[in-house]
């Protein structure tokens, strides 16, 4: 399947070396509490169920990428790759949504983090300034273009919980994990060559992370960690926040791959 020339910035440039494109995966850790010390202040491990399978509903560039500078190539129905400077985050306590980047500076990020980061630079959020973009590379774009597909491997996910189906559960889980990571240049699938995609689902799905982890701070509670595609760590009653279940749209207690999962205890910082 022909596929449009892609840019420099979306070719890796050795296996050793990482992409260019930053995805903003977070490793957030509130300051006011340490993870080492034990304590009175109780905390439990959430599981975003499902988190790349609800991230392929994201804007998605279609066409040929195309070059731009300034402000010229952002469009609400364009999606792609921008060069911008991000305004500095003053909100320790919240997680950063650029994730856990130690430099400062401009860098290329996706389409998915730019809309995260204009949405919060806007007037229902207020949070940060708009960042500076520098260039661009889209296309038009839509944002229902794998929309079926998510329907559909929703719509079996859920058959095969109500029926208690864990092998089809687990094959669901493996169809669209292993489409995504293998969508960009990968020897296991020669049929979609799109690094475009690949960054923009990643992305979406930790934008999507953080707008949980927002939910529960301005519900109250503490978000004490925000952790990879799905880990949530808060304080207080989570179940007047968030649906319990296994469903897309609900949230679980974490178990089994966390260092610190399921319900647990930290010390507070005094201030």
């Amino acid at each position: 399947m022909p596929y449009p020339a892609l840019p420099d910035i979306l070719k890796k440039p050795s296996k050793r070396e990482p992409d260019q494109i930053w995805e903003a995966r977070p490793a957030f850790h509130h300051p006011d509490f340490s993870l080492k010390l034990p304590g009175s202040v109780q905390v439990t491990a959430l599981d975003a169920n499902a988190a790349y399978l609800s991230a392929l509903k994201c804007w998605l560039p279609i066409g040929k990428l195309e070059h731009t500078t300034g402000a010229d190539g952002v469009d609400p129905k364009r999606s792609g790759v921008h060069l911008i400077t991000p305004a500095p985050w003053r909100h320790p306590h919240l997680p950063n949504p650029l994730g856990d980047r130690d430099t400062d500076g401009a860098l290329w990020v996706t389409d998915a983090t730019l809309r995260l980061l204009s949405r919060l630079a806007g007037p229902k959020y207020g949070l940060t300034s708009a960042p500076e973009i520098h260039e661009s590379w889209t296309s038009g774009a839509t944002e229902n273009f794998l929309d079926a597909l998510r329907k559909i491997l929703t719509a079996a996910r859920e058959k095969a919980i109500e029926e208690d189906d864990t092998v089809t559960t687990e094959y669901v889980k493996a169809m669209y994990s292993k489409f995504v990571s293998t969508m960009g240049e990968s020897i296991h699938n020669r049929d979609v060559i799109r690094p475009d995609w690949m960054h923009n689902i990643h992305s979406q799905a930790y934008a999507n992370l953080w707008a949980k982890a927002y939910k529960a701070h301005q519900a109250g509670l503490d978000v004490v960690a925000m952790m990879g595609t799905d880990e949530l760590h808060v304080t207080g009653d989570w179940r007047q926040v968030f649906a319990e279940g296994r469903g897309v749209a609900q949230m679980k207690i974490k178990h089994g791959d966390a260092k610190a999962s399921g319900e647990y205890t930290l010390g507070k910082v005094t201030r």
